[in-house]
């Protein structure tokens, strides 16, 4: 762990320990988050974070932020001239230890905006993606997700999401590989349902075991990449142990090998499909705090291509009603998808 002059921390994870000489320090200004705002009709706090409209955008391959501060080089977000794998503070972060007080008005319910917002940095390499960092780097930020779980459940955070959004098409303005953890305090509204139903006797691992000709992808051990038979999204892709537990913590060392694999294996694949880098948001479905009980854990694919060169936009249906309209169906997915040998 380093502690940086502008307050924010750098957390190296490798194989090996990092012994490196911190470099020149970027000298910046750290906004302490948004606030939280509650929508009446819908029922859910939303985050509003107006200084996020000046976050990096598209920076060239030299201004690259989440490189390593190597000499002679430009001052990056990270102090150091290499490393494994780097996990820090957002500078741009909505959520925060020391979010302000609400500047809403008396009238509209308000919250500060308490969490925290990680950037995790896979590599030093400014290209690349989770098939190929290869099965020990993915067993190495697995294991960071994991540390993190740990760490930020134990500041009193009610719900912890790792996640990646990759492609432009979902508004990615940094091309390094990367990921983010935002910790919320409170649940949100979809894993409080899924708690709830979870709750009620929903069992996970009985609805892989139905049709998993038609529904599964691969697997590797015991854990199996499944496109749900209710997918909303083109290619929607699940990865589920078939074990029932709350979050990667509870994973076995063959389930964490299982788990790593297929986020590389998945990856490639949606790759070989649609002969591109493919435009996705994958994340870590984990028990929020309350629900550990009957949870089971998942981590999801969310791609939005529908074919190799289209994209599935949020259309007004989507968008004011909640309600999907799907162009593929999960069959047609999966048998796609199997079709791709890795």
């Amino acid at each position: 762990d380093v502690r940086r002059p502008d307050g924010r921390y750098n957390i190296f994870y490798g194989y090996a320990p990092h012994n490196g000489k911190s470099a020149a320090e970027l000298v910046s200004e750290v906004a302490k988050g948004g606030e939280l705002r509650w929508h009446p009709l819908r029922e859910e706090w939303n985050v509003y974070a107006p200084h996020r409209q000046n976050r990096t955008f598209k920076p060239s391959a030299a201004d690259d932020p989440l490189s390593p501060t190597r000499p002679g080089g430009p001052i990056t977000d990270i102090p150091f001239a290499d490393f494994e794998l780097c996990i820090f503070e957002n500078r741009f972060t909505s959520l925060h230890m020391e979010a302000p007080e609400p500047s809403a008005p008396p009238y509209v319910k308000s919250e500060r905006a308490i969490g925290r917002c990680d950037v995790v940095v896979y590599t030093p390499e400014r290209t690349g993606n989770l098939f190929s960092i290869g099965q020990e780097r993915r067993r190495l930020l697995l294991a960071a997700w994991i540390d993190r779980y740990q760490t930020l459940f134990a500041e009193g955070h009610k719900f912890v999401m790792p996640f990646e959004s990759r492609g432009e098409e979902v508004g990615v303005t940094l091309s390094h590989p990367h990921g983010q953890i935002y910790s919320f305090p409170f649940v949100p509204d979809t894993q409080a349902k899924a708690g709830q139903v979870f709750g009620q006797g929903y069992d996970l691992a009985s609805a892989l075991d139905q049709d998993e000709d038609i529904y599964e992808v691969s697997r590797a051990g015991s854990i199996r990449a499944w496109c749900p038979p209710y997918a909303r999204y083109p290619f929607e892709t699940w990865l589920v142990p078939t074990r029932k537990q709350p979050g990667p913590w509870t994973l076995s060392e063959e389930e964490a090998d299982g788990l790593a694999y297929l986020l590389g294996d998945i990856t490639q694949r949606m790759d070989r499909y649609f002969g591109r880098d493919t435009a996705y948001m994958l994340s870590l479905q984990a028990s929020p705090v309350g629900y550990e009980g009957d949870w089971h854990f998942w981590a999801q694919f969310y791609p939005i291509l529908r074919a190799p060169d289209r994209v599935k936009y949020f259309a007004s249906v989507e968008s004011h009603s909640g309600v999907f309209t799907v162009d593929v169906m999960p069959e047609f997915a999966a048998k796609t998808l199997r079709a791709q040998i890795s």
